[in-house]
């Protein structure tokens, strides 16, 4: 692909500065064609895209399949509300049953949202729990976890620069830390929580795994006590680990599991699933979404569970990512000065820096690979799970490159 074929004057930086909200900084460069693993910007310039929309772009840009998908879908039907049903709904939730077992969806627009929901679910829980109305409303987190910025996200997100400015938020959230069994051990009220909820590999708060073994004994703890297990797998599930979901790495089984990003590809869904009994929570009333599940967004998740499938890329990830992890810490025994260590499962990973990671992430993008920092103590590298080895080395040598040129104050 020539860059003529893409070059554009970048009209869009003029425009983002003087009519769009500050909520995020200064983007660096406008992107405006994306094929495969590669994106291009207004300047013509190429970029192997390792950011993937944040975990998103899970089989890439504009899959064939998945562009064919949508683009027969729009010309079908778009959206009815969920007063009706569509197809491509009913056809979604019997493909993601296979990965999630028997019990119930509910369908949204975002990985906030799917958190919004289990938080919802966790308020019925114990109500049911306790008999009455605001009583059991307790939910432990993680320190350091992320779990989106509504209201209900930003409250179980303990983390300052994400909650300050907008107290009071909602009340009942208490945090551990990850993989610290005693500490959650004690946080957990036989009778006053009513969930614990975590992400297998905390994503924004820099990629740091929860362990299975503590998973496997926090499970127990839950229950023992009758407190929900709800798992946000909104970043690391949908096949980035070398697993379908994160959590299948300790075989435990979620009492409700939230998904996003990667589930649409790149269109906007989110999800829960809920095992029984606690799928029977919501009735008519308790909650709902206009959007949620609409057909087009249905149609783009199947087809992204189908190119996963048909190219057998859980399979893919979990063989190609051990070679690639080495790779990355061959740098770090390179470069130990910046790279502090290498966290993370197959297609999510965090190199942990010793420097601040910006300058370092800004420099790898000049150097054409996209990636993204994590809570200023990390870089993330978030490939399509379709990335192939020749390009997981790619993103070796040009990290190697910027590297090998890096004064350490």
């Amino acid at each position: 692909m020539s860059h003529d074929s893409v070059h554009s004057t970048d009209e869009s930086a003029k425009l983002y500065s003087q009519f769009l909200a500050k909520n995020y900084s200064t983007q660096a460069i406008t992107l405006v064609k994306g094929k495969g693993t590669r994106v291009w910007d207004a300047h013509g310039k190429a970029y192997l895209d390792f950011a993937s929309g944040i975990a998103v772009n899970s089989v890439g840009h504009a899959h064939p399949v998945m562009v064919k998908r949508i683009s027969e879908q729009a010309e079908k039907l778009i959206h009815v509300s969920n007063l009706y049903r569509n197809e491509p709904q009913a056809q979604l939730v019997e493909s993601l049953s296979k990965y999630c077992g028997p019990g119930r969806f509910l369908f949204c627009n975002s990985g906030a949202e799917a958190n919004e929901a289990l938080l919802k679910l966790a308020r019925l829980h114990g109500k049911k729990k306790s008999g009455v109305e605001g009583k059991c409303i307790g939910v432990v987190v993680a320190e350091k976890a992320f779990h989106g910025r509504t209201f209900g996200g930003m409250s179980a997100t303990p983390q300052e620069k994400i909650q300050s400015g907008f107290r009071p938020l909602l009340t009942g959230f208490s945090s551990a830390p990850l993989n610290d069994i005693a500490a959650w051990d004690k946080a957990i009220s036989a009778t006053d929580t009513a969930a614990v909820l975590l992400e297998t590999i905390q994503g924004e708060g820099g990629i740091f795994p929860a362990d299975p073994v503590f998973l496997q004994q926090l499970q127990k703890i839950c229950q023992e006590r009758n407190v929900l297990l709800l798992i946000d797998e909104i970043q690391c599930g949908i096949g980035r680990t070398g697993k379908f979901f994160a959590y299948e790495f300790s075989g435990i089984k979620p009492d409700a599991i939230a998904m996003a990003k990667g589930l649409g590809g790149g269109f906007p869904i989110g999800a829960i699933w809920m095992a029984p009994p606690y799928d029977e929570l919501f009735q008519p009333g308790s909650h709902g979404t206009t959007f949620g599940g609409g057909a087009l967004a249905a149609a783009a998740a199947l087809s992204v569970i189908e190119i996963i499938e048909s190219e057998n890329l859980v399979a893919r990830v979990a063989a190609q990512s051990p070679a690639w992890h080495e790779s990355l810490k061959n740098l770090a025994q390179k470069y130990p000065a910046i790279i502090k260590e290498i966290r993370g499962a197959g297609y999510m990973v965090g190199v942990g820096m010793n420097v601040d990671p910006l300058p370092v992430v800004a420099a790898l993008r000049e150097a054409g690979l996209l990636a993204v920092p994590a809570s200023g103590i990390a870089i993330r590298l978030l490939p399509p799970l379709n990335a192939t080895v020749a390009e997981l080395n790619e993103a070796i040598e040009i990290f190697d490159r910027v590297l090998s040129t890096w004064k350490v104050a």
